[in-house]
């Protein structure tokens, strides 16, 4: 366990994967100290409440022991539309948009059929496309160590619907029980999922070709997870650290820009 206020890095490592890369300092955090980095992210995503019936609640997001950690609860918040009650979660949004890269945490999400989640997204009157690390809904029976990883086009130039790229990997370890390395290498060609250093899904880039934001949350998912039940709250999802780096022996992945208020209004993540 790290103390609090002591860093963890000084100099940031070279990923586990092949290529020469430099550090995007805007989107790596050793979430050493108290509070989160209010240059680097944003508490909760002001651009969406949360999926129903769960708010993201500010209050559930913490920096504490040389972690970041997103908690769900079961309480009810006065002055929201009738549809969020009973549930709270939460949500952490990158200030800075990215496009490629290499990009990995070390994490233990929650033992709650709520979700553990780490996405890329963003959304404007061009296009809309998001990719999913993993969602992961470790207290969901039968999903205890089920890995969800997505890709998802909700609107582009040269797609009108919504196309959706879903797999799933079973890990040999529960997921809440310690925390793993997930990450994901995204250039102009493929995009590939690892755990732990390995390979564990890829896919060719045919669509994911805009900035995106980075985002943590925490969901519910009533017809996919099932609601968490209130005996299993709150559930904290805990991240040691992200780090994120561009290649620079390729062209094209250069590419970091500050969060800028352009979206075509708030987003609601697709349905499952």
């Amino acid at each position: 366990m790290v103390s609090r206020g002591t860093r963890k890095r000084s100099v940031l490592p070279q990923p586990r994967i092949e290529g020469h890369w430099e550090p995007i300092p805007e989107l790596t955090d050793e979430f050493d100290g108290n509070r989160l980095d209010a240059s680097k992210w944003l508490n909760p995503d002001p651009g969406w409440k949360g999926r129903p019936p769960a708010p993201f609640a500010k209050h559930n997001v913490a920096v504490k022991g040389g972690r970041l950690h997103l908690t769900a609860r079961a309480e009810d918040l006065s002055g929201l539309p009738p549809e969020y009650h009973t549930f709270t979660t939460a949500s952490v949004l990158s200030t800075a948009r990215v496009k490629y890269g290499y990009f990995e945490i070390k994490a233990r999400p929650m033992r709650s059929s709520a979700s553990s989640a780490f996405w890329f997204y963003y959304g404007d009157a061009e296009a809309w496309t998001e990719i999913d690390v993993f969602e992961i809904s470790a207290g969901s029976p039968g999903r205890e160590r089920t890995v969800h990883l997505n890709a998802h086009v909700m609107r582009s130039p040269k797609v009108k619907k919504h196309l959706e790229f879903s797999a799933r990997w079973e890990a040999p370890f529960s997921l809440a029980g310690g925390f793993h390395v997930y990450a994901v290498d995204w250039d102009a060609k493929r995009i590939k999922w690892f755990v732990d250093g390995e390979v564990v899904h890829e896919v060719s880039n045919r669509h994911w070709h805009y900035p995106l934001n980075m985002a943590f949350d925490s969901e519910t998912f009533p017809d996919w997870f099932g609601l968490p039940d209130p005996k299993e709250l709150p559930a904290t999802f805990s991240i040691d650290y992200v780090r994120a780096w561009r290649r620079i022996d390729a062209t094209g992945g250069r590419r970091t820009m500050r969060r800028r208020d352009s979206t075509t209004g708030p987003l609601t993540r697709r349905k499952k």
